[in-house]
Formats: C-alpha cells, structure tokens, sequence
C-alpha cells in the first residue's frame, strides 16, 4: 500500500482538474505509444485537459495504480471520475461517447 499522502496528493490533482490524464511522458513528448495516443484523442476533441508524467515521480506511478485499481497507465479522469486506459479511451472515441463525456469541459484556447 502507498504512503497515504500520495493517495492525497492523487486526490487533489484528480479533483483540480476536469480532465486528467497521468501518462509516461508529455503531451509534447509522450513517452509510450499508449500515452501518446490517448494525447492524440484528447487534442482531437479541443478541450483543455491536465496531464501528470508519472515518468518524473515514482510515488505517483505505483500509487496511481492503487488509487484507481487499474495496472496500466495511461489512466484518464474526467470530472473526478475514473475512465479508464487508451483502449477504454478508443472503444469509448469510436462509440462516440468520449465526446459525450467531455460535455461541459471547456475547449482549448489556441
């Protein structure tokens, strides 16, 4: 089990942000092509979404994990609530509900 703190810290970055996605690597600079093609959707819909490189803090990587039960990263949150990996992500592009999710997160300024 993670440090409670980090959970916390978790927590408040899941809250602080409409849409969240903690990845390896950057948006500029993803470092796995799971990350890089959950960036590719979120920048195909026009909204402004957070991202925490979980490559740059190894607390936040394992705790991640047990934060939301789920293995792999990317892991995406939208209005607090757990979606889920770039597969989930793709299932949900295609279906069209992933647009749908974002209903109320405000679009990117470019």
């Amino acid at each position: 089990m993670s440090d409670p703190n980090v959970q916390d810290r978790i927590a408040k970055l899941v809250a602080d942000h409409p849409v969240l996605l903690f990845m390896k690597g950057t948006p500029l600079f993803p470092q796995c092509g799971f990350s890089s093609r959950a960036v590719a959707m979120l920048d195909r819909l026009g909204i402004e979404y957070g991202t925490v490189d979980v490559l740059q803090d190894m607390e936040i990587r394992q705790g991640i994990k047990e934060y939301s039960d789920w293995p792999t990263i990317p892991q995406l949150y939208v209005k607090g609530e757990f979606v889920g990996g770039s597969d989930i992500m793709m299932e949900m592009w295609e279906a069209g509900e992933l647009h749908q999710l974002m209903d109320g997160v405000p679009t990117r300024a470019e």
